[in-house]
């Protein structure tokens, strides 16, 4: 396991002074198994009148901040730090928890949990050319008829085919469009894997957080916040995947929010009050530094 401490800026900056709506943030994972939040804080400039917690759908906890009508800025810093322990799940959970069942590709899940997945197996761009279909099904072959290495030759095959370049504009490709031009950013593969999943009838949610512990300096991705995929697997539970670096089962990975579809994983989004040229930029820094424990560590208290 490692002690992570992650130090996530944004800044927006503003040509003229403006006034600031709502905005909402989701930054804070939540405690699990594989997580321990030790500390959470937020410094933000200019300090909010109103900052409330809640839930969204998924059970993220989602920050709203609010700022008096009357007050104008030109510029605005949200800056997030955690500190956490991660107990990464490795590569070996998924064979020794994999429900015996689901070994060999294609199974069923069971008709009890159809109900809460359905949304989750339906794919979000209809794929109306079969594309993402067709081009999901040589790693049915290449994976032996057997489910686990169907998805990571899945993961390993986008990490190796596909052309990766950093895209700081709003917005996600299709999976169609990904395959189309045969690059993207880590949030366009996680999309293209998560509807290649689902074409196939398996239950797949986009993941947002942070990767970290950059050893070999090849892995893609860091610096800002990071995307990939989980896949619901019978017995084995919510297994993540990276396809962007070819990771499984949740390595190097610090999950902060799990969604339907990329549109509802934005760590931040907002609005100003304020003319069209008012806006003069946005830069987003990412630090995470982290160092191996062994055996228990007491750190620190969970976060209430």
């Amino acid at each position: 396991m490692a002690r992570i401490e992650i130090v996530h800026t944004t800044r927006y900056d503003y040509r003229n002074p403006v006034g600031l709506m709502r905005h909402r943030l989701m930054v804070r994972p939540d405690d699990s198994h594989d997580l321990r939040l030790h500390r959470a804080s937020l410094a933000i400039d200019p300090q909010p009148s109103s900052i409330h917690w809640s839930h969204d759908p998924f059970n993220n906890s989602i920050c709203l901040l609010e700022w008096p009508q009357s007050m104008l800025t030109r510029h605005l810093e949200v800056v997030s730090t955690l500190d956490l322990t991660h107990h990464p799940e490795g590569p070996p959970l998924p064979r020794f928890s994999l429900d015996p069942d689901a070994t060999d590709f294609p199974f069923a899940y069971a008709a009890e949990e159809m109900p809460d997945l359905a949304a989750l197996v339906t794919p979000a761009d209809g794929d109306p050319a079969g594309t993402v279909a067709a081009w999901a099904q040589r790693f049915i072959v290449e994976g032996g008829g057997r489910t686990l290495g169907m998805i990571e030759t899945m993961t390993h095959a986008i990490r190796a085919e596909f052309r990766y370049g950093a895209r700081h504009e709003e917005g996600t490709q299709t999976a169609a469009e990904t395959l189309a031009l045969g690059s993207g950013t880590c949030r366009d593969f996680a999309v293209l894997m998560i509807e290649a999943l689902r074409s196939f009838g398996l239950a797949a949610r986009f993941v947002t957080g942070y990767l970290y512990d950059d050893l070999s300096g090849e892995t893609r991705g860091g610096g800002s916040t990071h995307a990939w995929c989980s896949v619901y697997l019978p017995g084995a539970g919510w297994v993540e995947y990276d396809p962007t670096n070819g990771l499984v089962a949740g390595s190097n990975l610090i999950r902060v929010g799990v969604t339907r579809i990329a549109s509802q994983a934005s760590p931040i989004t907002g609005a100003f009050i304020g003319g069209d040229g008012d806006f003069a930029g946005l830069s987003v820094d990412v630090q995470v530094t982290g160092r191996a424990v062994h055996g228990k560590d007491h750190g620190g208290e969970a976060v209430p």
